[in-house]
């Protein structure tokens, strides 16, 4: 199985990124953590992501605020899919980050998820695992099921509640 890199810009942004951590975990797919700042250890970030087909990764989930440039700067030194995850600042809130994230040139893509997302970027992440293994597939088709029973569960459950009203 390819591993996945969960990539933050400041150790303050792992209460977000902690939780694509717990799902990539949770799937049972070989996760790496780090602490990789584009403005104050752009060698590091650049060496880590050229390094990181060879080294076994799938994919790389990158999370960070204000100017956000970290999986841009990701992405523009791998070929493997970088998934962004815009955190929210105090001064705009996360729209600074989400644009910065979102907005890349032509080539260098980034997948980018809602602001905060980073749950969505672990599913993002093990689905593009999955590709190659489908033993992920089927824990993943499993789990999609059991939301659909739950919502599913929920409606009857509501359904009830109105009769009584």
């Amino acid at each position: 199985m390819k591993k996945a890199a969960v990539i933050m810009g400041s150790d303050s942004d792992f209460a977000v990124m902690s939780k694509a951590v717990k799902v990539l975990k949770g799937y049972g797919i070989p996760t790496e953590v780090h602490v990789y700042s584009a403005h104050r250890t752009p060698k590091e970030a650049a060496e880590f992501a050229s390094q990181a087909k060879e080294n076994g990764f799938g994919v790389i989930i990158a999370g960070a605020g204000m100017a956000a440039a970290l999986a841009g700067v990701l992405a523009a030194h791998t070929v493997i899919p970088v998934i962004g995850v815009p955190l929210k600042s105090a001064a705009l809130d996360g729209v600074d980050a989400l644009l910065a994230t979102v907005m890349m040139p032509s080539g260098i893509p980034v997948a980018t998820v809602a602001i905060d997302g980073a749950k969505n970027a672990a599913y993002l992440a093990a689905e593009i695992i999955a590709l190659s293994d489908d033993a992920l597939a089927k824990k993943i088709a499993a789990d999609r099921r059991a939301q659909y029973e739950g919502v599913l569960a929920k409606d009857a459950a509501i359904q009830e509640k109105a009769k009584e009203l």
